[in-house]
């Protein structure tokens, strides 16, 4: 099988976490960047990326990459794909990307040539062009250029990986794929029991679960490329009948979560959550303030993602309470355990009274934040 060039996007800081993923996966040719890890493989690896990836926003698969100077020799370029392969004239697309010192003074304008030549292709081909759908297209082609070098990609999940499906839409400080890449970095087990104390929707929980059932993030979606014309469909078949087999078996795993927040409706959130990723049964949900919590088993794994201003729920002036009321459950309830907590403010930090030994860096967003490690040995 002929092989493909694929980007897989991250939040940054988490790209070694990703390119782990893409080794265990089998893909080839790995480099990791920034903000995300390039690859190599055949169709299958492609699918199964978007399959299997937990810490990875998008999955591109690269068309053609060259030097432009001109509308010319850009719409000479998408020209030059074949998009019959991608699409059909009754379909949809939507054209997006990062264009940064081209040969265009408006950054739109050579979206609009990528746009114009698909277009022209189809039409002079079947006398019908495909629309344009920016919100729910068939086919997201992205276009990168810096200076007169360009990059034309086709989004094989179409919608962010990150919408696993079993959360509402609502504002959250993290979402879901930088929530498991988190949970990855810190080399979790799958079996060590872990709680989430400020457990907020319960994102780390549910990825958790999932990790420790061998779920499959992708399992149960329906991704772009499965609409394409040249989509190896026996092979989807085959990956998505590996996955749901990996996943009964992983249904009787044994692990032990839990979580506590103080927020009666951020619980509700939770609760609908779980009931949506199918973990209901595996995660014990308690409702507290975070000093007061006592775990239902001796915990040696804690994640938490404490409020550290602009989220619904928070209250400026009750941040550094919640940060020492954090650090008086490490004290009082973790002896021996390890805590990996989330810090978007690093002066709130200080009031846990703990001492982190790793603080590895995370681009959240626009926020600068530390993905923080504590051994709690009971002496701090």
């Amino acid at each position: 099988m002929s092989e493909r060039h694929y980007w897989a996007a991250c939040t940054l800081g988490l790209e070694a976490v990703l390119a782990d993923e893409l080794t265990a996966l089998g893909a080839g040719g790995i480099a990791a960047g920034h903000g995300g890890v390039a690859f190599t493989g055949d169709q299958a690896i492609g699918q199964s990326a978007c399959l299997w990836l937990r810490s990875a926003l998008r999955v591109q698969e690269q068309l053609a990459e060259a030097t432009v100077h001109s509308r010319e020799e850009l719409y000479g370029l998408v020209r030059s794909i074949d998009w019959s392969r991608s699409l059909t004239n009754q379909q949809t697309l939507a054209v997006e990307g990062a264009v940064k010192q081209s040969f265009a003074s408006d950054g739109r304008f050579p979206l609009l040539v990528v746009k114009d030549a698909v277009c022209d292709q189809f039409r002079e081909r079947t006398g019908e062009r495909p629309s344009v759908d920016k919100d729910r297209p068939d086919l997201r082609i992205r276009l990168t250029m810096q200076g007169p070098a360009a990059t034309l990609s086709r989004d094989l999940a179409g919608s962010p990986l990150h919408e696993r499906g079993y959360r509402a839409p609502h504002r959250t400080a993290l979402n879901e794929a930088t929530a498991a890449g988190l949970l990855l970095h810190t080399g979790w087990d799958r079996r060590a029991p872990l709680c989430d104390p400020m457990c907020g929707s319960a994102t780390f929980l549910i990825e958790a679960a999932w990790l420790a059932r061998d779920r499959a993030p992708g399992l149960g979606r329906r991704f772009a490329f499965e609409g394409w014309p040249d989509a190896d469909a026996a092979t989807w078949r085959r990956l998505q009948e590996e996955a749901e087999a990996r996943a009964a078996r992983g249904a009787a795993a044994k692990v032990r979560l839990a979580g506590n927040d103080r927020h009666a409706g951020a619980l509700a959130i939770s609760r609908q959550a779980l009931a949506a990723a199918g973990v209901a049964d595996t995660i014990e949900l308690r409702h507290g303030d975070c000093a007061d919590y006592v775990p239902p088993f001796a915990t040696k794994r804690v994640l938490c993602n404490p409020p550290y201003g602009g989220r619904a729920l928070d209250d400026d002036a009750g941040l550094a309470a919640s940060w020492r009321a954090l650090g008086q459950f490490l004290a009082a309830e973790c002896e021996g355990a390890t805590a990996w907590v989330f810090c978007g403010n690093a002066e709130l930090a200080r009031h846990t009274g703990l001492c982190a030994g790793i603080k590895m860096p995370v681009k959240n967003g626009a926020i600068d934040s530390r993905w923080l490690c504590y051994e709690i040995d009971g002496s701090e």
